[in-house]
This record gives structure tokens, C-alpha cells and sequence, in this order.
């Protein structure tokens, strides 16, 4: 049989790495003992009233499909959420799509709204999915550093910086993952009237916003002019502990959430109906959750990000999510190296910073999304691992 002579993969998956978290998660499942502050997954279950209204939908034969924007109950319910949240209008029927997870929002915001050749600006470091999703949809990745002098947070200079003629879009994580950065509102005025001014689309992904501590939340769309240029991309994941039910929305103005109904039924269909009838009670009685699991991280925060500091590792405040992100500069190890060596010497799970961009490379993601004591475990181990390794 003839051997196939072209290339078989295209291009586009060719140019993207794989994920360096997923390499450490696949380490860690084969290691008994291991304290994991690698993968970003709350330690919550669903909150029993949340997982009890996904049952009884199977329970009761609601296994057919859902329109392909989803059930309009749940749009209606995102729309009413927005509202009290945000003081903003978005039609149900037109303005709201439900996905499968924040994850597939942001790969259809590429996918519908970027041609080959199109440059999406983002911050460095940004969620691995970010570059990745855009260079799939045929687009430029161009990225802006922030630096740790600013707490992470991205800055409207850096972004008017990397504007040229083939800027389409500009692409936020707020809060930030791995940094915990929250975009101060001043910060976000200008990058509205960038915005404006250059005519872009802002998309913005806001699924860490209920988890924000000790500093206020501005979201894009509540800035004048934004609501008509700005995809909100959010979903249940991290406010509710509903991971792996994999329910997302985006809110957009009519003509784009349109577009990307093409895209999501063709690929997708529907999100799944026992998912969306959890969600739907989500929204409805489950803020007493959301707050109880907000003030728990708030606790763990401060210990685990005092703890860092404490034991030589510097790391800036983190405002929002459930990551720290320590300089491990003075090691004299890479994040690589760093990485690898506490895992199999200490049984400590981080992620390589710069898995998450050029400017983290002197930087671990720590999540503290695991249990308090094991964060303190994991705290005595790496100050053990630092004393072993002191030049």
C-alpha cells in the first residue's frame, strides 16, 4: 500500500502546542500522595438542590433536544441575572446563546467573527485556550504583556500599543487566569475608547467575575458604547462547582449571536437538557452557594497567598479566580524545571507559567481550589523544597 506523501494534519493544528496543564494533570493521575494546585477545578460538589434538579429532569423523560439557543426558561433566567446584576438589556430570544461551556463561547466568538489574517489582541499571561481558539479560526494571536508592578491587571497603553490596521478584535479574561488580575474600571475605559475609536468588537470572558475579592467588578458592557460591540462570554463552572455539567452562555447583540447559531448547530446541536434545567434552579436559589463558596476562597486565599510570600516565594495580590501566581525568579530555576522537580521531589502539583504566555515564564499557576488543609501541607512542602534548593 502507498505510503500518504502530503502532510495530514492542517496547518493551524499544527502551529498550536499542546496544553501544559493537561501534561501535568496526566502526570498526577498516576502518583499517589500528590497535593494538585495544578488544575484550576473548584473542590466543591454541586451544590445538592443544583445536582437534585438535574436528576429529576432525567427522571422525568426531558432527554429530547433543546432549541439550539437553549431552553428559552434559561435564557430568560441569564437575561433576568444580567439585569440585577449589571443594569443591561439583552433580549432572550435574540441576545443570548447557551453552550457547552465558557469554552466553546470563546471558540465560536473566533470562529464567527474572525477571518484569516484578522489580529485578536490579548493579555500575556491569558488562558491557554485564548491563543489557541484564535489561531484555529485562521486569526493572529498578538499579545500584551502586564507585569506584576500592576497586580497583572492589562493596561489600555499596552493595548493601544499593538493596534494596527488588521486589528479585529480584542480579547479580555477578567478575572484573569492564572493571575487572579481584575481590570481596574479605569483601565477598562480606555480600553472601551480604544475600542470605539478603532471600531473593534471586545470579547470578554467573565467566568471567574462572582469570585472577586476586596476590590469592585466593572463589567465591559456596562461602559457607554460597549453593550453593542462587547461578546460577554460566562458560565456555571467556577460560581456554582458545576464543572463537568459543561453549561456556558454568551450575550451579544442580535446580528453576532445570529452568526454564531450557524456555527454551534452545525458543531454542536444544543447544549445538554438536564444540564440546562440544573442551570436554570442555579440561577434561581443558588446564591446562598455562590456566596458560601466565594468567602471559603476569599479564607483560603489569604492564608495560601500570605503563605507564599512568607516563605520566599513573591506573589502579588490576586483579586479575583482561585489562583496565585508566585515569581520563582529567585530559585534560579525555569518554571519547567520548577515545575517538574517539586512535583516528583515534594508530591506538589503547580503549572508552568509560561504554559500561559512569554511573561509568565518565571512564574507557577498555584490553585486554591483545594481543601484548606492541604494547602497548608502543600505550603510546608515547597518552603522544604525551597531550603533544599537554596544556592
Amino acid at each position: 500500500m502507498d505510503m500518504v506523501k502530503r502532510e495530514l494534519l492542517a496547518q493551524r493544528v499544527r502551529a498550536v502546542k499542546p496544553s501544559g496543564i493537561r501534561k501535568f494533570f496526566d502526570i498526577i493521575n498516576t502518583m499517589p500522595d500528590v497535593i494538585s494546585l495544578g488544575v484550576g477545578e473548584p473542590d466543591f460538589v454541586t451544590p445538592e438542590h443544583i445536582r437534585q434538579a438535574g436528576m429529576n429532569s432525567i427522571q422525568q423523560g426531558h432527554t429530547r433536544y433543546t432549541s439550539n439557543y437553549g431552553m428559552l426558561e434559561l435564557r430568560q433566567e441569564i437575561a433576568a441575572m444580567l439585569q440585577r446584576r449589571y443594569s443591561v438589556e439583552y433580549d432572550p430570544r435574540t441576545q443570548i446563546l447557551v453552550t457547552v461551556g465558557v469554552s466553546e463561547g470563546v471558540d465560536l466568538t473566533m470562529r464567527t467573527l474572525i477571518d484569516p489574517g484578522d489580529e485578536v489582541i490579548s493579555p500575556d499571561p491569558g488562558y491557554v485556550a485564548y491563543e489557541a481558539d484564535i489561531v484555529f479560526a485562521g486569526g493572529v494571536p498578538v499579545s500584551v504583556p502586564t507585569y506584576a508592578q500592576y497586580n497583572f491587571g492589562v493596561r489600555a497603553a499596552e493595548i493601544a500599543a499593538a493596534i494596527t490596521p488588521r486589528t479585529k478584535m480584542i480579547l479580555l479574561g477578567t478575572p484573569n487566569n492564572p493571575t487572579g488580575a481584575v481590570i481596574p474600571r479605569a483601565e477598562l475605559e480606555g480600553i472601551a475608547e480604544l475600542a470605539i475609536k478603532h471600531d473593534l468588537i471586545v470579547a470578554v470572558d467573565e467566568v471567574y467575575s462572582r469570585l472577586v475579592y476586596d476590590t469592585d467588578y466593572t463589567s465591559m458592557v456596562t461602559l457607554p458604547g460597549m453593550l453593542e460591540r462587547t461578546v460577554l462570554l460566562d458560565g456555571f463552572s467556577k460560581a456554582y462547582a458545576m464543572t463537568g455539567w459543561r453549561i456556558g452562555y454568551v450575550a451579544a447583540p442580535a446580528q453576532i449571536v445570529e452568526a454564531m447559531l450557524k456555527v454551534h448547530q452545525y458543531t454542536i446541536m444544543c447544549a445538554g437538557t438536564a444540564p440546562q434545567e440544573a442551570a436554570i434552579e442555579a440561577l434561581r436559589h443558588g446564591e446562598t452557594d455562590v456566596q458560601m463558596m466565594h468567602d471559603d476562597y476569599a479564607r483560603r486565599r489569604r492564608m495560601f497567598v500570605d503563605g507564599l510570600n512568607r516563605i520566599g516565594l513573591s506573589c502579588c495580590e490576586p483579586h479575583g479566580a482561585f489562583y496565585a501566581f508566585p515569581s520563582i525568579e529567585n530559585t534560579g530555576m525555569s518554571d519547567e524545571e520548577f515545575a517538574e522537580k517539586l512535583l516528583f521531589e515534594e508530591q506538589v502539583a503547580v503549572v508552568p507559567g509560561g504554559s500561559f504566555g512569554t511573561v509568565g515564564k518565571n512564574y507557577v499557576r498555584c490553585a486554591y481550589c483545594t481543601a484548606y488543609d492541604k494547602l497548608e501541607e502543600a505550603l510546608v512542602r515547597i518552603e522544604r523544597f525551597l531550603k533544599k534548593h537554596q544556592a
